[in-house]
């Protein structure tokens, strides 16, 4: 195991693919009903706490009433700890109904439950997901997601790019949200209390005259944002262009293939 840039270790495919598809429940020769899901459970509510520089095997340990040495007879190191950390989470996009009928009400509530669960877990954004744990809840999100296209005479390589790029899109946007939260707490001071500060200062150094276009603008949107962004506008506006993009591609390749989209 080797660490990354994020001072983490790199999981073991082998011993990871193990541990995610393997028995999760409580182990019963444990006094304490320990098992992996109880372990991943505590640290998912730790790291939700407190965030991920928090985590420790020795503080979960710690948090659960147990020697750290007894974690590590159900997982193995911080890195797979993380890796079905993420797996459990992921679980939560999975509904117990079906997808809306309709691809675009589909793909919208596609978009909408991964925002949703960037903002409830934002140490998800901190981990390189570039290769996804390949557990059960991440193969469910997966085929879950996926439903929302199947149908429309798309190629397989095609609804992969289509609910990418509704995922990355969500991913991308809860980052710059979550990025506003923590310069917040950092600064205590909220978007709408700094632009009261710097709006006004700003009008003092700004030449309307030479830049006429951005004055403009930018004091129409500071007004109606009460601040220099907002995070929950952004996410709603670029869903729908976003979406309204999908629909030109889809009615393209459905027209070829003679099906009417749904």
């Amino acid at each position: 195991m080797s660490p990354d840039d994020r001072g983490r270790g790199v999981a073991d495919p082998a011993r990871s693919l193990a541990l995610l598809w393997g028995p999760r429940g409580p182990d019963a020769r444990s006094r304490s009903n320990l098992g992996v899901e109880k372990i991943v459970l505590a640290a998912v509510d730790m790291v939700d706490a407190d965030g991920l520089a928090e985590l420790s095997m020795r503080r979960l340990a710690q948090a659960l009433g147990v020697g750290v040495m007894s974690l590590y007879t159900y997982v193995p190191g911080k890195a797979e700890l993380i890796e079905l950390m993420i797996d459990t989470v992921y679980g939560e996009t999975v509904g117990p109904d079906p997808l809306p009928a309709g691809w675009r009400v589909a793909l919208e509530r596609v978009a909408r439950t991964n925002w949703e669960l960037y903002r409830r877990h934002p140490w998800v954004l901190r981990i390189p997901v570039g290769r996804p744990p390949l557990g059960p809840h991440a193969m469910a999100k997966y085929e879950y997601e996926l439903r929302a296209v199947e149908g429309l005479g798309l190629t397989e390589v095609e609804m992969d790019s289509t609910v990418r790029l509704v995922t990355d899109y969500a991913e991308g946007v809860a980052r710059r949200a979550v990025e506003a939260s923590v310069l917040e707490r950092e600064s205590g001071m909220t978007d709408e209390q700094w632009w009261r500060v710097c709006g006004p200062l700003l009008g003092a150094f700004v030449d309307g005259a030479r830049f006429p276009v951005a004055t403009r603008v930018g004091s129409a949107a500071g007004a109606a944002h009460g601040g220099s962004y907002s995070p929950e506008h952004a996410f709603e506006f670029g869903l729908q262009r976003l979406l309204d993009g999908i629909e030109v591609f889809i009615a393209a390749r459905t027209a070829q293939a003679g099906v009417t989209p749904g």
